[in-house]
């Protein structure tokens, strides 16, 4: 195959900014103006633009830091990274690393400059070599994805900026149309470009390895499968001739950039596993929360009216409450064809992190060989923005739970009975709201 060089500099440059509304991470843009199908401007509902009631862990940090309660530490390699790292609880070993020039700051990424991207329960962090700022993306209970930035210059007390002007690209019908993230994967070429998008590729847990991570470096093994990550297009007029094969087997990137820029020279498959999954169950979440805010705000209006409430009204909580439980279950997981291994000691860290039930069982525990984890329940139960969702649709989900659990009927007949046994087993000893509910409700009426 023979390299493109046909396309002058500016073309190049101009594709890839038009290309950047493809992302394969997060991506930044305005909220202006959005106005759902159905529904009135999302701003005007929920007040989004508003941050007098965020509840990020981004938005916390900022606050302890401007009063003084947390002091963040600088080091003149990666500024303020690493102490942000450490409280927002997102291990150093997290990191993924994207090389495709699909962000805001394409002039800045490429094959020998990555982005880094690092992941705790309800945040994103971003980092880019030369960068004037740290970048977040943080998973709001009320609100759904909220971004901020960091400047990376040395301050007594540094500012985290909320950025309003990001949205637009993280809210789409990829996203459920509310504030989310995503993931995406291209082929890109030699210089970061990207050329051909993988268009049957979703962000999420169902997408095959051969679909995943287009433009991303990837370190670590996968038994019996391939991924498109480490790979290059080099003549855009063929993608079909792209060959995931060889990027399949990288465990180590120090020949690909210089590394030693960076906080850990490695881009965990089992952390990028771990990525495709939590983007879209933060997105349903949010979906979850903000279908219920619309809920809510027409039952407020037809009172007001006089009117007769829309007989759908009602009905889309539990429509967003099947979806959401239903991913929280792994239904429709693309199956792992063998042992993966990563690199970084992610996979170590991660499952230490608990909580555990009286068997010493954790939603946390990854299998790695058949599915991502031993027990098909998401962990993000346990996280903030969950804990966040409004009392209606909660308790929406956890009649679907409860139920699901208790008969694999219908959507979640894809379980054994083993595994909603240990689930169940596992959220009654570690999810105490849960075992509540399940406490003041006999089963006849789940």
């Amino acid at each position: 195959m023979r390299k493109v060089e046909s396309r002058s500099a500016g073309a190049r440059a101009h594709l890839a900014r038009a290309a950047g509304i493809l992302g394969a991470a997060f991506l930044f843009a305005s909220l202006s103006g959005w106005q759902g199908e159905t529904r009135e401007p999302l701003a005007k509902i929920t007040g989004y633009d508003s941050s007098a009631d965020l509840a990020d862990p981004v938005q916390e940090l900022a606050k302890d830091v401007a009063r003084g309660r947390v002091h963040l530490s600088y080091d003149s390699k990666t500024g303020y990274l690493l102490s942000v790292l450490k409280h927002l609880n997102a291990p150093v070993s997290s990191k993924a690393l994207v090389f495709s020039k699909t962000s805001e700051q394409i002039d800045l990424i490429g094959p020998k400059t990555p982005r880094a991207i690092y992941i705790a329960d309800d945040v994103y962090v971003g980092f880019v070599q030369g960068s004037k700022h740290l970048e977040f993306a943080a998973a709001d209970p009320k609100k759904g994805a909220v971004f901020y930035t960091l400047s990376q210059e040395p301050s007594e007390r540094p500012k985290f900026e909320r950025a309003t002007n990001c949205i637009r690209c993280h809210i789409s019908p990829k996203t459920f149309d509310v504030p989310g993230f995503l993931v995406r994967s291209v082929k890109a070429s030699p210089e970061g470009q990207p050329l051909s998008q993988i268009t049957q590729f979703v962000s999420g847990h169902s997408s095959p390895m051969n679909e995943r991570w287009g433009g991303w470096y990837v370190t670590g093994t996968m038994e019996g499968d391939v991924h498109l990550g480490n790979s290059f297009l080099t003549d855009f007029r063929h993608p079909e001739a792209f060959d995931p094969k060889p990027g399949s087997r990288v465990t180590d990137l120090h020949d690909r950039f210089d590394a030693t820029k960076y906080a850990s020279p490695h881009s965990d498959v089992v952390a990028l596993l771990v990525l495709d999954h939590s983007v879209k169950m933060h997105d349903l979440i949010a979906h979850a929360a903000y279908e219920t805010m619309f809920a809510q705000a027409d039952r407020k209006a037809a009172r007001e009216s006089g009117g007769k409430l829309k007989d759908w009204s009602g009905q889309r909580i539990g429509a967003a409450a099947d979806l959401l439980v239903s991913y929280m279950l792994f239904r429709d997981e693309a199956p792992l064809k063998g042992q993966v291994k990563g690199t970084s000691g992610f996979a170590e860290e991660f499952e230490k992190l608990g909580p555990r039930d009286r068997k010493g069982r954790s939603l946390r525990e990854f299998d790695l060989k058949r599915r991502l984890f031993r027990y098909p329940c998401s962990y993000l139960i346990y996280s903030a923005s969950f804990d966040g969702l409004p009392n209606e649709v909660k308790e929406a989900v956890w009649a679907r739970l409860r139920r699901g659990l208790g008969q694999g009927r219908g959507a979640y007949g894809h379980m054994s009975a083993q595994d909603r046994e240990a689930v169940l087993e596992i959220l009654l000893d570690t999810k105490p709201d849960f075992r509540r509910w399940v406490a003041r409700h006999r089963p006849e009426s789940d």
